[in-house]
């Protein structure tokens, strides 16, 4: 299967779009920093990514919902 990767617009939740978590860019960044919340990597210079996978099992787990 291939990986599934998304942008922070598509991760962070923003006034204009609904993203995967419940919060602003600058919120989930902070927890990126804290290593509270999944390491993005690059995929060029300007371009970071998280692998969603990853970021669907952080929210499970933040809700208690364990996943097969």
């Amino acid at each position: 299967m291939a990986q599934r990767v998304g942008r922070i617009s598509e991760v962070a939740t923003t006034k204009e779009k609904k993203g995967l978590v419940p919060v602003s860019p600058a919120t989930w960044w902070r927890w990126v920093a804290d290593g509270t919340a999944p390491k993005p990597f690059k995929l060029g210079p300007n371009t970071t990514v998280w692998d969603l996978d990853e970021v669907e099992q952080f929210l499970a787990q933040k809700s208690g919902v364990q996943q097969a």
